[in-house]
């Protein structure tokens, strides 16, 4: 989320679950609990010198260290899972919690609750690890379920790539515009590879673990495309239950069409009303 000029905020997308995302909803709330236990939440944009030394205390005692993790001081574990649940400040909060909200329901309804639960936490901490074995002398923290969210978003790039996301753009005031997922996420793909960054001109937050963004997606598309397989309901539907995937389609009935029209009007898509 560091790029105020480019970022795109996603609202809503049109693919609707069979089942309520328990298990995204209690990890929101984790990270959000987390976040207000912590000295962060109620800083303050001027912190006096102790309570910013307390912040740095907290975000080094549960972040990942990566020079830590590779060089076996320290705990080389447990800093990859509770580095997941803390974050660095409100927007850094707020910003993965959307992303989670709007395409996490739908990987939990296609994996099952406890596969994705699963899926979730091991790909967040590969990612940290990768970061770390991409950066195995950096001293800072590494905080924040990004690495996690972005496996979900890369699944969801694979099982979904159809299903049409509600976005606003900033430099286009807000506009929203209703348009594929595959462009969406892979919008988001691309801005966070600092090659695309350069050539663009485009000035990354220089706190942002962008590898470790990088890392999450490929291994969330990945897992994707070797383990749920392109049999499973990626038109925009809810997908099998417990992690099972549909072998195929059933027959449409007659004069029906072949596949869901993502631009026809749905009174339960407050949003449908954008680019049909």
């Amino acid at each position: 989320m560091g790029h105020d000029a480019t970022v795109v905020i996603p609202i809503h997308d049109k693919n609707p679950v069979s089942r309520a995302p328990v298990v995204t909803y209690g990890l929101i709330i984790a990270n959000v609990v987390v976040f207000l236990m912590g000295p962060i939440a109620f800083a303050g944009p001027d912190p006096d010198a102790g309570r910013q030394a307390r912040e740095n205390a907290y975000l080094y005692h549960y972040g990942a260290i990566p020079s830590q993790l590779l060089g076996g001081h320290g705990s080389a574990v447990w800093p990859a899972f509770t580095a997941m649940f803390v974050h660095a400040g409100w927007v850094h909060l707020l910003g993965n919690m959307l992303f989670l909200y709007i395409f996490g329901n739908n990987i939990e309804d296609q994996l099952g609750r406890v596969h994705y639960l699963v899926f979730y936490v091991a790909a967040g901490a590969v990612s940290t690890y990768a970061f770390a074995w991409a950066n195995p002398t950096a001293n800072g923290p590494l905080v924040g379920a990004s690495g996690a969210i972005a496996a979900v978003l890369g699944a969801y790039a694979y099982l979904f790539p159809q299903a049409r996301v509600t976005l606003l753009v900033p430099f286009l005031w807000f506009l929203p515009l209703r348009v594929p997922a595959w462009l969406v996420l892979g919008f988001w793909f691309v801005m966070q590879l600092p090659q695309f960054q350069q050539t663009m001109g485009v000035a990354g937050a220089s706190d942002v673990a962008y590898f470790a963004h990088v890392s999450g997606f490929v291994v969330g598309l990945l897992y994707a495309a070797l383990m749920i397989g392109r049999g499973s309901d990626r038109s925009g539907g809810s997908g099998g239950r417990g992690g099972r995937v549909r072998s195929r389609e059933p027959e449409p009935l007659e004069g029906a069409p072949l596949a869901p029209d993502y631009r026809a009007a749905d009174p339960d898509d407050p949003y449908g009303q954008y680019h049909r």
